[in-house]
């Protein structure tokens, strides 16, 4: 769940702990003197953080919010009220709650030895914060939420194209605000750039000072134009349900319902596909594949399962989950309410016979590009390439259609006749579009291999 920084205990008193979220690509952050805690950023599943508090022995005082998030609802609200902590969010953002406003320069002390100092820093967002924390007067440790990420920022057009230009020159100047004004021993703290799309850029980085940062960030190194020209030219597609993430965060999220959904039966799953619901089946690809219910979807816990159900579902579908276990249940449950999807209409565990009924099972092979290129020597397919744009455009198979699995669900009718080999990077994407395909009553063959093995003749 989270674990103590090692990088400054030795001269302080301050434990960091990040609490990760991996299939978001995101971190929140726990911070204490041993004593009394703040939290920084956290998700909307709070009882991660209060566990850690209670681990701790800690009182969490404070909650500090960077920005109004883009890729997740936030648990700041849900934990303030909980522990009637100070909810700090920005003074100049539109909230409809109760909160302590802050801005550029306020200090807040927490105990009698941390110091939390305001910093405006836009560029992810206008109205976007970053929490410099010090100890006994000295400064060990800054908070960037979207602004600086190891190796990157965040992403500027998250606001819309009137705004990216704008805000990606905000945000080359917020990083040099942060490495000027703070020593090179400080530790970064970012929020996203783990793997989420609100990070322009990704890195393999787990910790960085800003030392570090200043050697090897190019909002750091680069002339201005030349970062600007290489962020805007490296922005591709965003989750959909962005969209409706900031709205949420500016009405102070409650705490998420994670008690158990209704069970549902065959019948019931059956009516449920007929009507148009999504019928999601949680199991590894390789399973789906062997045999699932006819009409459902696969959305494997073992990928990005948030992020690609959050983007790809019509906003406010009722979504049923089918697990092997109530455990499998109760994790994607807990995935969705961290993007605002709270409560699944019903759920099933066991198998897919148990799913099925009376009703035969379906199924799709799975192949190899090298199998791909076998059989264009006998017969002609349909080979469909579901990565996004900057993908497509860095390499390709020359007969390739290339629909976005994002744009899938509504281009459909796009995909030609005829036998379908889907594929992605790795067979993640290819297996929630072969899905979807045989959902629409499409001949499907998953590839489930990587893109470096698609061989010679791909376009670059």
């Amino acid at each position: 769940m989270g674990r103590p920084s090692g990088a400054f205990e030795r001269n302080t008193v301050v434990h960091i702990v990040p609490i990760d979220t991996p299939t978001l690509g995101d971190r929140s952050y726990l911070v204490h003197d041993g004593q009394e805690a703040f939290v920084v950023d956290p998700q909307r599943d709070i009882d991660r953080v209060l566990a850690l508090a209670a681990d701790a022995g800690v009182r969490i005082t404070h909650v500090f919010e960077t920005h109004l998030h883009n890729d997740y609802i936030t648990g700041g609200f849900a934990l303030a009220e909980a522990t009637g902590a100070a909810y700090h969010v920005n003074a100049a953002d539109l909230v409809t709650f109760a909160r302590v406003p802050v801005s550029d320069g306020d200090v807040i002390a927490i105990g009698d030895r941390m110091r939390v100092t305001v910093l405006a820093t836009p560029g992810h967002t206008f109205t976007h914060l970053s929490y410099a924390l010090s100890a006994d007067d000295r400064e060990i440790a800054v908070f960037t939420g979207g602004s600086l990420l190891y190796g990157s920022v965040g992403r500027p057009d998250l606001l819309g194209p009137d705004h990216t230009h704008e805000l990606v020159r905000l945000q080359y100047a917020s990083a040099h605000r942060l490495a000027d004004d703070l020593p090179e021993t400080a530790g970064v703290y970012p929020t996203h750039g783990f793997g989420s799309f609100c990070s322009a850029t990704q890195s393999g980085a787990t910790a960085a000072t800003l030392a570090t940062e200043k050697a090897t960030n190019p909002a750091l190194i680069q002339a201005e134009q030349e970062f600007v020209d290489d962020i805007l030219a490296g922005l591709d597609a965003w989750p959909a349900y962005y969209a409706h993430m900031a709205t949420a965060n500016s009405e102070g999220p409650a705490a998420p319902d994670l008690s158990e959904p209704e069970e549902a039966d065959a019948t019931q799953l059956r009516r449920r596909i007929a009507d148009g619901e999504w019928v999601v089946d949680l199991r590894n690809r390789v399973a789906f594949a062997a045999g699932h219910v006819a009409g459902t979807l696969n959305f494997g816990l073992d990928g990005s399962f948030a992020t690609y159900l959050g983007w790809l579902i019509p906003w406010g579908t009722p979504v049923t989950l089918l697990g092997e276990t109530p455990e499998q249940v109760a994790q994607a449950q807990r995935e969705l309410v961290r993007i605002g999807i709270d409560r699944p209409a019903a759920q099933a565990t066991g198998s897919p016979a148990d799913w099925a009924g009376e009703q035969p099972l379906a199924s799709h092979p799975r192949a190899t590009f090298a199998e791909l290129r076998q059989v264009h020597h006998h017969r002609p397919v349909v080979v469909l390439d579901v990565r996004r744009s900057l993908e497509w455009k860095s390499a390709h198979l020359p007969d390739a259609t290339h629909i976005p699995l994002h744009e899938l669900p509504s281009r459909l009718a796009e995909v030609p006749d005829g036998e379908v080999w889907v594929h992605c990077a790795a067979g993640y994407r290819a297996s929630i579009a072969a899905s979807l395909l045989a959902a629409a009553g499409r001949q499907v063959v998953h590839i489930d291999d990587d893109f470096a093995n698609a061989g010679p003749d791909t376009v670059h």
